[in-house]
């Protein structure tokens, strides 16, 4: 659904109350095996992207209303789930019934196919639940879009939680980011001018995604003689009770305005009662010809954290990857998460990211510096790992080839260990057991 120029939209996605399907096999690890539904993104055409899932999914073919969720794997709190269907299906607004409370489902359709999700509230690994697919007897509470000529906002509740700002600006970026706590939890500068904040690194706006060498162009820092990413479409607004999703096309484009390659980016927010999940994925397709990436520390998919949270401050920002590595110690690493955490207007917050594991060069290496940068780049090796050759990270793509990469960010509460984070990564990585069974 997309939306017109200063239109606020309140859409619901709706689903079928009954619904058809085949029990999926049970997840195996992305880095060994890769399930057909595991990746978020699939090529279907020249400039055409299918989003699938960044959470491995179950298969529906047959006519049930019972769903059994078993956690084999990981543990599921507050975890969006997904699940494929794999026919078109008539629509209502539904609900799933048999928890405390009856937890709203969306159905989400993406190039003709269509999803089940919903966020699972607790289900510890060794447990199972069954559900029963409802349809909503009245509306359902969700996300919103307010759509301008250079941004698209996004609410839950009437509670902001980003922005996607694409016009008019050197990169497109999400500014600002909302914790749980409904706080900005990344740094306003250079969009704004707030005392007492770092005012260093201007490129550094919020959450991007670039690299400091393209074909030799700077498209990470910003000014004279550097790349600029121009936005050349917004493809999809969608918003309902469960997530709201943002589709754009972009062009790299060359100091001389010279297109270098074109780029989709998807974003897809979730709401869950105290976390706030995003997922990013962006896939460069080299359209023009070759396109090399380059190996340099300046990359790759970045967050400004708030100046409250930078480590130097000595305010309790903090530092952690899945090595356990803290603070300068995880600068260059390669690890499946990071986590950074600090204080926001008194309360202890963190932004995570985590790397998919299919991923190029996964686990990723972390540009992620004690004054507030914190980035995954897979190309800047010959920075992180002393005495690698200079080009060691490159990465070429030829005419018509394509490169997607995808990450999580886990908005929270309190430190690492008490916000879970290392557990939210294995729900991340193993999807839940999913089957229906027929019932009334």
């Amino acid at each position: 659904m997309h939306a017109a120029h200063g239109d606020t939209l309140a859409r619901h996605e709706e689903a079928p109350s009954l619904v058809s399907v085949r029990r999926s096999p049970a997840a195996t690890p992305h880095p060994l095996h890769r399930l057909p539904e595991q990746s978020l993104w699939s090529s279907v055409g020249d400039s055409h992207f299918a989003m699938r899932s960044a959470f491995p999914v179950a298969q529906v073919q047959y006519r049930l209303m019972r769903i059994l969720v078993r956690a084999t794997k990981a543990s599921y709190q507050q975890t969006p789930v997904w699940v494929a269907l794999t026919r078109q299906l008539p629509r209502e607004p539904l609900l799933l019934t048999g928890a405390e409370e009856p937890i709203p489902a969306q159905l989400v359709e993406h190039h003709g196919k269509r999803y089940l999700v919903w966020i699972e509230p607790d289900l510890p690994r060794g447990g199972e639940k069954r559900y029963m697919l409802r349809p909503a007897t009245a509306p359902l509470q969700g996300f919103e879009a307010t759509r301008t000529e250079k941004s698209i906002t996004l609410r839950h509740g009437g509670q902001p939680l980003t922005a996607y700002v694409y016009r008019d600006v050197p990169k497109p970026y999400l500014y600002p980011l909302y914790g749980p706590n409904g706080k900005p939890i990344t740094r306003h500068f250079p969009m704004q001018v707030v005392p007492g904040e770092s005012m260093d690194h201007p490129h550094h706006r919020s959450v991007w995604f670039t690299h400091g060498e393209v074909n030799g162009i700077d498209f990470w820092a910003e000014g004279a003689g550097k790349g600029t990413i121009v936005n050349r479409q917004i493809r999809r607004v969608e918003v309902g009770p469960v997530l709201a999703r943002i589709e754009a096309q972009n062009d790299w484009l060359a100091p001389d305005g010279k297109k270098v390659c074109e780029e989709t980016t998807e974003i897809i927010v979730y709401r869950a009662p105290h976390l706030v999940w995003f997922d990013y994925a962006v896939t460069i397709r080299a359209s023009e010809g070759e396109v090399r990436f380059g190996d340099t520390k300046e990359g790759t998919f970045g967050v400004r954290v708030a100046s409250s949270m930078e480590v130097t401050r000595k305010q309790g920002g903090q530092i952690v990857n899945a090595a356990g590595q803290r603070d300068h110690d995880a600068w260059g690493k390669r690890a499946e998460w990071c986590d950074y955490t600090g204080p926001v207007e008194g309360e202890m917050v963190g932004i995570a990211i985590f790397d998919h594991p299919d991923n190029l060069r996964h686990p990723t290496y972390w540009h992620v510096r004690d004054y507030g940068l914190f980035a995954a780049n897979p190309f800047g090796i010959h920075d992180f790992v002393p005495g690698t050759p200079k080009g060691t990270g490159d990465y070429l793509l030829k005419r018509g080839e394509s490169l997607t990469l995808r990450y999580r960010l886990c908005l929270h509460r309190g430190r690492t260990e008490e916000a879970n984070i290392a557990q939210h990564y294995q729900a991340f990585r193993y999807a839940p057991e999913i089957s229906f069974q027929r019932g009334r």
